[in-house]
């Protein structure tokens, strides 16, 4: 770790970690553009694991030691603090239990990040092209590593999910082209690179595809039966665990198991609503199939991204101004499709630190080319704006008021996922949803988020369904259950509400933060309101919640309130 002043401040501490965490995983160097990382890829074995938990510990002392200096009391220190204490001791608590020794999912495994940090990459010129061909030639050696960490788990007796591990096999055999329906993605990717690096380049693809088809072997071979009879959920201890990790607070799980059901029952009653008056007499599901086939769509995928780009533009330009103020380069964000096989669900990657590469929200098409708008505006109001792409490029913007850490790497999945909720609904309490098409379609997204606190909550610490409810009342929850129960609640295809249980399933108590999450800002800035009485500044409260960095949720609604 660099070595920091023996009078540093929590600030210090934490960008101290940040370029530690950097030599140590290239992955989280790229993303945030730093261009040394280019060619490199971080340690996947149990020894790099270790590697990381020690940097952690390390800091907590350092952090200890820096928070008893004179000046650490302070708001930009104090929150600071709070931050990188919650985070790391929750990803210390993960490491400890040896998570990581069973990290196979459908959307959020090392091997997903290792593939997915090439769309991040620069491609402009020979010398990008030549970082790519080093980090190609790095694949073989991090996907060893990842499968001796699964080999460690499997002796621990650590085992991933049967379905997870059904998915990223299916998932691999895409990737390596092997199932027919292309070629391999890596060989795919490096086709626009240079003619003077043609070789190199598909040599290095062609050595990465090799390595996923050895790990996609060996899956099959040996993870796959070893695996088959573990149970795809994971007790109320490791929920809790994860609960902290992705939240940033020790929930109370069994209330929040009665509110995603309350805020089911308050769904579906505004659900009705907005139904009966696109198809009067149906219910909401009828109404959304209705959608699906004469609603508003959008014919093509260059056409739905140029659409997506143009509401995204349009969206700033109502709201810089009015209820948030941005910073020109806040205001560049872009919309792109995303690489096949990956998950289903859409996703946003934040701009690189000095904003060469903008904020991105990324559209998985899978081989459709017609898309509805209803289930389209709502989304990109939480992918992008006043999304994720407000929060998270505000805090790269006001980055030299945090610390690196809060900036970049100190995210908590709950508030961002809060905010991108809450974001949603300002949008519906300004008036952007005027048309019963399109507040189904966000009721129906709100529907989504409440249905996944009950059922990601259910499943994994094996509840029973409440005797009121209207599906299989008393029973207990199983992830069957949990897909039937999904699927009757959504407009989405099967296949997406698969893909979206194995998500849950793989990455336990990430769902709930999103409408948990936005509990909390909206506590948050009733408090303040309260507090302000007719002074309450809404555009001022936006920014200055945005800028104040990422917290965990036990800290989220009191800096919230202060403000």
């Amino acid at each position: 770790m660099p070595e920091t002043s023996s009078s540093a401040l929590p600030r210090q501490v934490a960008d101290a970690y940040v370029d530690a965490l950097i030599a140590l995983d290239p992955i989280t160097g790229t993303y945030l553009g730093v261009r040394e990382s280019a060619g490199l890829l971080p340690d996947l074995t149990p020894a790099g694991q270790e590697e990381l938990a020690a940097l952690a510990r390390e800091t907590l002392a350092r952090l200890d030691e820096a928070e008893r200096r004179p000046g650490a009391d302070s708001d930009a220190e104090r929150r600071c603090g709070r931050l990188l204490r919650e985070r790391l001791t929750a990803e210390l608590a993960v490491h400890d239990a040896g998570e990581g020794l069973c990290a196979v999912s459908n959307i959020h495994s090392p091997a997903h990040s290792v593939r997915m940090v090439f769309t991040v990459m620069p491609t402009e010129t020979d010398e990008d092209w030549s970082a790519v061909a080093e980090r190609l030639r790095a694949v073989p050696a991090a996907l060893k590593g990842y499968r001796a960490s699964l080999e460690l788990g499997l002796e621990r007796g650590m085992r991933g999910g049967p379905r997870a591990t059904a998915t990223f096999i299916d998932q691999l055999t895409e990737w390596t082209g092997t199932d027919g329906a292309r070629a391999g993605w890596f060989e795919d990717f490096v086709t626009p690179g240079p003619a003077a690096l043609r070789a190199e380049l598909d040599a290095a693809a062609g050595g990465a595809n090799r390595a996923l088809v050895e790990l996609r072997d060996w899956m099959r071979e040996v993870y796959a039966p070893a695996v088959q009879d573990a149970p795809d959920t994971v007790g109320r201890e490791r929920y809790a665990r994860w609960s902290r990790y992705y939240n940033g607070t020790d929930f109370d799980l069994d209330e929040a198991y009665a509110y995603g059901w309350d805020e089911y029952h308050r769904l579906l009653g505004e659900m009705r609503t907005e139904a009966g008056k696109i198809l009067p007499g149906a219910d909401p599901w009828e109404a959304l199939a209705h959608l699906d086939e004469h609603g508003t769509h959008i014919e093509g995928v260059e056409e739905v991204r140029v659409w997506l780009q143009r509401l995204m533009d349009e969206a700033i330009e109502a709201l810089d101004g009015t209820h948030f103020e941005l910073a020109e380069r806040v205001r560049k964000v872009e919309s792109r499709i995303a690489p096949p096989g990956g998950a289903a669900a859409p996703y946003y990657t934040g701009p690189s630190e000095d904003f060469s590469r903008p904020g991105r929200t990324w559209l998985p098409v899978d081989g459709e080319t017609r898309f509805p708008v209803y289930d389209l505006v709502t989304t990109w109001y939480h992918e992008g704006v006043p999304g994720h792409h407000l929060q998270i490029a505000q805090w790269a913007h006001v980055a030299d008021q945090l610390s690196r850490y809060q900036a970049t790497i100190g995210g908590v999945s709950a508030n961002a996922e809060g905010w991108a909720l809450y974001a949603e609904r300002l949008m519906d309490e300004l008036g952007f949803l005027p048309d019963p098409e399109r507040r189904l379609g966000y009721l129906d997204a709100q529907m989504m988020r409440a249905c996944r606190v009950i059922v990601d909550i259910g499943m994994h610490l094996r509840l029973d369904i409440p005797k009121h409810s209207p599906f299989h009342p008393g029973e207990r929850w199983t992830p069957e259950l949990a897909q039937e129960f999904f699927q009757r609640h959504s407009s989405r295809p099967p296949a997406f509400v698969r893909s979206e249980l194995t998500r849950y399933l793989s990455m336990p108590a990430q769902a709930i933060g999103y409408k948990l999450g936005e509990r909390a800002w909206l506590l948050g800035r009733e408090n303040a309101r309260k507090a302000h009485g007719d002074a309450f500044d809404a555009k001022k409260w936006h920014m200055a919640a945005l800028s104040q960095g990422p917290l965990g949720l036990d800290d989220l609604v009191d800096e919230l309130s202060r403000l």
